[in-house]
């Protein structure tokens, strides 16, 4: 990961306000023959006392379900909306153009669950995103059979955070002047743009 201290969080709680703010993660790993594999989900993010968890389910028979099978270590990737920053922004205009971004790797050993986690998992992912607990979609108004003939198909697994790394690269690294006139242009941009923008501001 790229590593520079002018592209940091204020504090830790800003990481994880992130994560929980874009859930929708790649994560990656290797297979038997050493390629690496991965697939995009939703997840859930818990804190248990000192602990972090990343919770989620996969398809059964899949390249990246069968290799964490094999192995457990997993890379969970956590980014947003990124913008093109040019040059020609700066105040002072001999430099290169850049790209700014943010992202979290979370990187842990993934555990498979059975079938009592995966129930409880799609009841509280369900709950967590559809937000009307009344809802149809709701697990506990589903069919049981229909839950039952789908369950079959998936996994669910925790994988607990054994290191955190992030990369939040806002132009901190420029003057006040440059770092006006970038959030300004921005604003002028793509929806991407400007939702950067509004990340610098914050």
């Amino acid at each position: 990961m790229y590593n520079i201290p002018h592209f940091k969080a204020k504090d830790h709680q800003e990481v994880l306000d992130f994560m929980y703010t874009n859930p929708f993660v790649t994560i990656c790993g290797v297979d038997a023959n050493g390629f690496p594999v991965a697939g995009q989900i939703p997840v859930l993010i818990k804190q248990e006392n000192d602990k972090l968890f990343i919770s989620g389910h996969f398809m059964r028979k899949q390249d990246h379900t069968n290799a964490f099978e094999l192995n457990n270590n997993a890379l969970v990737i956590f980014s947003a909306p990124s913008a093109f920053v040019s040059a020609s922004w700066y105040s002072v205009k001999e430099a290169a153009s850049t790209w700014n971004y943010q992202t979290v790797h979370a990187v842990g050993k993934m555990e498979m669950k059975g079938e009592d986690h995966l129930y409880s998992l799609l009841s509280e992912l369900t709950a967590h995103f559809e937000k009307d607990p009344n809802a149809p979609t709701q697990v506990k108004n589903l069919d049981p059979l229909y839950m039952k003939e789908n369950m079959a198909a998936i996994i669910s697994f925790d994988i607990e955070v054994i290191e955190l790394k992030h990369v939040f690269k806002l132009s901190q690294n420029r003057d006040d002047v440059s770092h006006e006139n970038i959030k300004k242009e921005l604003n002028n941009g793509t929806p991407a743009c400007k939702y950067m923008a509004a990340a610098m501001k914050r």
